[in-house]
């Protein structure tokens, strides 16, 4: 049996972060105070779900798919108003979908992504002079 991909799906709750997913029928979720707890519950919870069949997984085994608020709230870095400059949204709009506000479409959600995205590889890509 090949060891399976995991996708967790993380949601902002009123008193921390849930996780969950289902894998080959089978439902794997958890919870956590903070992102690090969430995170170390993830890793025991998948790993506890496969033990029976002999699989290990590390953190970075794991892809983890947050709701926008989870998202921003992780990374607090993330300027939202450069970012919403960055991507042509309105700061109010992208700062009503963060915050739980407002739904984004899946068009919003996807232009948020790939600004946030472009962010990224931008930053991986950085070298500084020595």
């Amino acid at each position: 049996m090949k060891k399976p991909k995991i996708t967790m799906d993380i949601v902002k709750e009123d008193t921390g972060y849930s996780a969950f997913t289902s894998v080959r029928d089978q439902f794997i979720g958890t919870q956590g105070d903070d992102f690090d707890q969430l995170k170390q519950n993830i890793l025991e919870a998948v790993n506890l779900a496969f033990q029976e069949q002999g699989f290990t997984y590390a953190m970075d085994e794991i892809i983890l798919r947050p709701d926008l608020p989870s998202f921003f709230n992780f990374y607090k870095v993330l300027n939202v108003k450069a970012l919403s400059e960055r991507i042509g949204m309105n700061q109010s709009l992208l700062a009503q979908y963060i915050n739980g506000a407002k739904k984004p479409s899946a068009n919003q959600t996807k232009r948020i992504l790939l600004g946030v995205q472009q962010v990224g590889k931008e930053l991986s890509s950085i070298q500084f002079l020595i």
